[in-house]
């Protein structure tokens, strides 16, 4: 097949994948089951729906973590498996393909997601920073010279950042994300229940009733798990208000990051945020109220991109298809 150019989001959570003139053709979980030799089973959705199922002689987990390479064999594997998938075991070219990696990266950390890409099959790779994809992806004019303010709540990280002219001029990058806000909501109920909960099902808490501030209305929903002490299956009622005390450190982690990127920012652009307000994309915005928690901590008007959960990979898309344009400003190689 003649695809000459690939975007992907390698995120934590999921990895999306663009191609030109035909937009995100993959969305599946970043995860990957091998066994014992080493041999990969499954990767994406059918190596998920095996997380927490496997026997000892199978692994099923995530080879990414907090935003960056954990595990570098499975996730040059895992790349390799989604650029087959979109264009074929057998290829004319060698593609072009732009890399989304959270600001905050180390210059070995970006060297390790560039290396991959060109072991598992890149003519050419290049590296794109989340905040600045998720600006491009969520409509933001980043060329201006204004400032723009994005937070993006991935499944590893949460990245802050005020861009102007094409560049990003304060920014910060935390390690907490939806997996992080999962654990906690796993913590807290095996402290208060004595119940071993699985990721799955801390997620699911959060998206049924989870929410970032104290709602009116309590909330309440039936939870299955492991008993810890009698080790059987056991039900226990959990209520929104209970939850939302759960995630609360992590969330005040957010808080703290998206105060100290505004403590950075020079005054005539900050005076830009204060009009336009911050942009809110990423999974992790999809939490019910955190942009209300965002705008009452920091008195700053705070609102969720349409699409959040695919803005970065489709401002990925934007920049690969004006790839000439991008290249002297933002991205590097």
């Amino acid at each position: 097949m003649l695809i000459k150019r690939i975007g992907i989001d390698l995120g934590t959570a999921n990895v999306l994948v663009y191609l030109p003139k035909k937009g995100i053709v993959i969305n599946e979980p970043s995860v990957v089951a091998i066994s014992d030799d080493q041999k990969i089973l499954a990767v994406g959705v059918e190596a998920k729906q095996m997380v927490g199922k496997t026997p000892d002689s199978i692994k099923a987990y995530k080879p990414l973590r907090d935003g960056v390479i954990a595990d570098y064999m499975v996730t040059e594997a895992m790349i390799r498996y989604f650029i087959n998938k979109v264009s074929g075991n057998i290829r004319i070219f060698r593609p072009e393909i732009m890399v989304s990696v959270p600001a905050g990266v180390t210059s070995t950390e970006k060297r390790a997601v560039i290396d991959a890409t060109k072991q598992a099959g890149a003519r050419e790779a290049f590296i794109i920073p989340e905040p600045v994809a998720a600006a491009i992806g969520a409509g933001i004019p980043i060329d201006s010279a204004a400032g723009n303010m994005v937070i993006d709540i991935g499944g590893g990280t949460t990245e802050v950042a005020v861009i102007s002219l094409g560049g990003i001029v304060a920014a910060n990058s935390v390690r907490v994300g939806g997996n992080r806000i999962d654990q906690s909501i796993s913590d807290f109920i095996r402290k208060k229940y004595g119940l071993a909960i699985g990721d799955r099902t801390a997620e699911e808490i959060k998206i049924g009733i989870g929410s970032a501030i104290h709602e009116k209305k309590n909330k309440e929903m039936e939870i299955r798990g492991r008993d810890m002490i009698a080790g059987l299956p056991k039900t226990v009622a959990v209520s929104s208000h209970e939850i939302t005390e759960a995630m609360r450190d992590e969330l005040d982690k957010i808080i703290l990051a998206v105060r100290a990127v505004l403590e950075q920012t020079p005054p005539e652009l900050a005076s830009d945020v204060i009009d336009r307000g911050m942009v809110m994309t990423g999974g992790g915005s999809l939490l019910k109220n955190i942009d209300k928690l965002i705008t009452t901590a920091t008195g700053i008007p705070c609102i969720v991109a349409d699409d959040a959960l695919l803005c970065v990979a489709k401002g990925i898309g934007i920049a690969l298809d004006n790839l000439d344009d991008y290249k002297r400003s933002i991205l590097s190689k």
